[in-house]
């Protein structure tokens, strides 16, 4: 089957508008979990939605400690050459193996970045990585607190600068351990700075109806020749259409929604913009179920869907996934 595709900024890979986002598939037992997960169903999961035409998969280090990469290399490991999807991963939240519960930690030294790809090269059993990203801006080692994305724009003492952390990363692409190098979670000042050393091949924002702070760092990246993917197009689920008050007071306690302000504080008001997509959907004859659109939004390519027990589509042998609109 073929998706719908683009071209990913000036890099040579054209991808599919929808990708298979692997922070779920982790499984539980650290401090940014989904809960537990079935690896098999994972498995199948995966190869599923690349035989649906999804030809690319985003991931991190950090998500499972390990364990996503790990769970994507033996998804992968029967398909011919030509039929594997890219794989994306990311860099800079580092995870202390003897308190795997505590919050990863925000380190982009230069040492610490090349112990990173060694180890993702090792766990995806490949030889080099189609896309490296820096996960969140370095902040002096400081742990990772997602329910303050701000903390993450704050200088900090200790701190690698940015400088000087985007030289490795465009070093590594030199040396051919990566294809291409990105930015997560950048500000649009932050992506400019580092424009300046080395081209951005990619950024990747959080991006959706309900989260639409990066409006301005997706216009800044498509003048600049910068691909965009963005994140949570769904909102870590709440857009999906079958969210509700009892489902999220539900969420195992170790889920890291179960405390996040969208499905806390203002659940209410995320619940009632997912209901007001309905009718609008309906007159329309295509799913409630939204994601940014280059037709509709200038500047994103594509969308990574993660795959999570707790979202009703999640990709299985069983249950094709749900094409975006």
């Amino acid at each position: 089957m073929t998706l719908p595709a683009k071209q990913l900024g000036t890099t040579s890979m054209t991808i599919s508008r929808t990708g298979f986002g692997a922070w779920a598939i982790g499984g539980g037992g650290w401090h940014y979990a989904w809960g537990s997960q079935d690896d098999a169903a994972s498995v199948a999961a995966i190869r599923h939605a690349v035989e649906a035409g999804v030809n690319w998969i985003d991931t991190a280090a950090v998500y499972g400690l390990g364990h996503s990469e790990e769970v994507i290399a033996k998804a992968l490991a029967d398909f011919p050459e030509a039929d594997r999807p890219y794989v994306f991963t990311k860099c800079g939240l580092v995870w202390d193996d003897n308190d795997p519960a505590a919050a990863p930690r925000n380190s982009m030294r230069p040492d610490s970045v090349r112990r990173e790809v060694e180890g993702s090269l090792r766990r995806l059993g490949v030889e080099s990585i189609d896309l490296y990203q820096v996960h969140w801006p370095d902040t002096g080692g400081e742990a990772l607190d997602y329910n303050d994305p701000q903390q993450a724009q704050a200088a900090a003492r200790g701190a690698t600068p940015l400088e000087e952390y985007w030289q490795v990363m465009a070093d590594l692409k030199t040396e051919g351990k990566v294809r291409a190098i990105g930015l997560s979670n950048h500000s649009p000042e932050q992506v400019a700075a580092a424009e300046r050393i080395a081209h951005v091949d990619v950024v990747q924002p959080p991006f959706s109806a309900i989260s639409r702070g990066y409006a301005d760092l997706i216009a800044q990246a498509q003048a600049a020749g910068t691909g965009v993917i963005v994140y949570s197009p769904q909102q870590s689920g709440l857009l999906t259409g079958a969210f509700s008050k009892a489902r999220a007071a539900a969420l195992p306690d170790d889920d890291w929604r179960k405390t996040h302000p969208d499905f806390t504080t203002g659940l209410d008001a995320n619940l009632a913009l997912a209901a007001a997509l309905v009718p609008v959907a309906e007159r329309h004859g295509v799913s409630p179920v939204p994601s940014p659109s280059p037709g509709r939004w200038p500047g994103p390519a594509s969308a990574a869907r993660s795959s999570a027990p707790a979202a009703p589509s999640r990709w299985t042998a069983g249950s094709p996934p749900r094409r975006w609109s």
